[in-house]
């Protein structure tokens, strides 16, 4: 079941007449936290919770996929998307920073249960729903994501720290402010 904060429209100017709208950005843990380290994405959701503090950006975690993702990312303008992956010559624990035309090539399938961000993001177009215009995938190569555990392998946990920096600078030009610089100020 997703887990989200959702944040309301913010609408900022000086008189009713020059309201400009405000970017509204959700960044999505996906994941099973009970799949070793099929859980980083929402691992990495939960501290970047901790530290963000802006109405604009909303964090949440799913364990859902395939077309339940089109109802968590409609109504956003950006879209950082945290997960892990599995490639042929990957290492355990290496961060990639992505965008959806890499998986450009894989957006058909046979059945809905492979239904990809891609095909997701296409559909929700077609469909002329409101979608993000700018979307970043960072993943993180696993090295186990069938055994049943809640702790990720110690490869992939070190990696957890690097994707929470990486979501923060994603965040940083929207003039965000982070908890652990709030804390600090006088």
């Amino acid at each position: 079941m997703p887990k989200a904060t959702r944040s309301s429209a913010s609408l900022a100017g000086s008189d009713s007449s020059h309201l400009q709208r405000r970017m509204k950005t959700l960044v999505l843990g996906l994941g099973n936290p009970i799949l070793c380290d099929d859980g980083l994405g929402i691992k990495a959701a939960r501290e970047i919770a901790r530290q963000v503090n802006s109405p604009q950006i909303t964090v949440a975690e799913t364990s859902q996929a395939g077309f339940n993702v089109l109802d968590l990312i409609v109504g956003y303008d950006e879209l950082i998307l945290i997960d892990t992956i599995q490639t042929r010559n990957g290492k355990p624990g290496q961060v990639y920073r992505l965008e959806p035309q890499t998986f450009s090539h894989a957006k058909h399938f046979s059945s809905p249960h492979q239904i990809n961000l891609a095909t997701v993001l296409e559909l929700g177009k077609i469909l002329n729903l409101a979608m993000p215009e700018k979307v970043v995938i960072l993943a993180v190569e696993a090295k186990d994501v069938s055994t049943f555990s809640e702790h990720c392998t110690p490869e992939v946990e070190k990696a957890i720290p690097q994707v929470v920096r990486m979501v923060l600078q994603e965040l940083r030009p929207r003039g965000t402010r982070h908890r652990s610089e709030l804390s600090g100020a006088a």
